[in-house]
Order: structure tokens, then C-alpha cells, then sequence
């Protein structure tokens, strides 16, 4: 199979990275979750390519600070 000029530099780009499909199953969460990660800028080295990330092979799952999210209000529990 001969790659066009296009897909070889897709595919040069893409050494060393893996789908967001990939690494979900490698850190246990759903593919959704570390696409939010990755917008959020949580995941270093992650590059949007079209409409897929583009996730360093060696990134490190991200923890969350439990922070809220702009415009969220904390839950009360009623006594």
C-alpha cells in the first residue's frame, strides 16, 4: 500500500501518539472523559488532529482538583 503525501505526513505526525480510544482503556475511564482531559489541557503533549487527539504514548493520567467547573454550584444535602 502506497500512503499519499498527506497520509505519510499524518502518519510521521502521529509516531509516538495514540487515540483517545487507546488510552481510556489503558487508564480505565471512558474515551469521552479523557477528550474533556484533553480540552481542559489536562493531558500534556495532547495535539487536536481534525477531529481526533493526538495523546503522547507515555501521558500520564491526569488528576482532577476537584475544583467546580465555571457556573457550577456546589451540592447541599439537606438535613
Amino acid at each position: 500500500m502506497k500512503l499519499t503525501s498527506t497520509e505519510l505526513g499524518a502518519h510521521k505526525i502521529m509516531n509516538g501518539f495514540i487515540k483517545a480510544e487507546k488510552i481510556a482503556a489503558r487508564w480505565n475511564v471512558s474515551a469521552r472523559q479523557v477528550q474533556a482531559l484533553c480540552k481542559e489541557g489536562l493531558v500534556d503533549g495532547a495535539i487536536k488532529f481534525g477531529n481526533s487527539w493526538a495523546i503522547p504514548e507515555d501521558a500520564e493520567k491526569p488528576t482532577r482538583t476537584g475544583k467546580l467547573k465555571p457556573g457550577s454550584k456546589p451540592k447541599v444535602k439537606d438535613d
